[in-house]
């Protein structure tokens, strides 16, 4: 987890950075009762603008990350006031893909990690096949609805598991390579909600953030610092 390590004047709080991801910006859980999306994101970068003029604190978004937001956020209709804010305040940079080095034993982790997840995704294959056998053919022979309907219920189970097996907890996207290496570089905290990424910055031996404790997280450093409006906030 982040930890609050302090140095210089007591009660002083070292410079933060952080790289934020997707997740952070889309999970329920930074929203208030009844608040929109938008409202949220809009809070949130109140928040990361002030802990940046106040105290400092940088936030980091890699290009591709960026852009997937961009997209969902541009998708789920907000207003242009959202991402004139998100521009001004998370700085996009790239990670350094060729001066970042990664210690051989996580390359070595992830390959060994991604062929047990094939095996598994096999096995979720094979089950089905074996499911889809046991249904009584002459139904399909006689063009029977319910056949296709309980065949279509474990193709849909299918592609659920399959699904879960190959991608839940684990690092499946150029997004999220690019958070991790860039939070290597910087030697930023990880602001996330994805299990996967989670794991990896573990491995990687990055600090990290849940995304749903960053909001606190930020107005606990504007309290202790003694900013006007959070320093009487309970």
């Amino acid at each position: 987890m982040l930890t609050h390590e302090t140095g210089g004047m007591p009660g002083e709080l070292p410079r933060q950075q952080f790289v934020l991801d997707t997740s952070l910006f889309l999970t329920d859980a930074i929203r208030e009762d009844d608040e929109s999306l938008e409202a949220a994101v809009l809070r949130l970068l109140d928040l990361v603008s002030t802990a940046r003029l106040e105290l400092n604190v940088s936030c980091y978004m890699p290009p591709t990350v960026h852009d997937e937001l961009t997209t969902i956020l541009r998708d789920r209709g907000v207003s242009e006031e959202v991402f004139e804010r998100l521009d001004t305040w998370v700085i996009r940079k790239s990670p350094d893909r060729y001066g970042v080095t990664i210690p051989a034993d996580i390359v070595y982790e992830f390959i060994d990690e991604m062929s047990d997840r094939v095996d598994r995704g096999l096995r979720v294959s094979e089950n089905a096949l074996r499911e889809v056998e046991q249904l009584n053919p002459e139904e399909l022979a006689g063009g029977g609805d319910e056949y296709m309907t309980e065949a279509d219920e474990i193709l849909s189970d299918m592609r659920d598991q399959y699904r879960q097996a190959l991608r839940r907890g684990v690092l499946d996207s150029r997004e999220d390579f690019d958070l991790l290496v860039l939070a290597r570089e910087l030697d930023a905290g990880v602001v996330t909600e994805d299990r996967g990424i989670i794991s990896w910055a573990d491995e990687f031996g990055l600090r990290y953030v849940r995304g749903g404790g960053f909001p606190t997280l930020l107005e606990e450093y504007l309290r202790a610092t003694g900013v006007e409006g959070y320093a009487d906030a309970e």
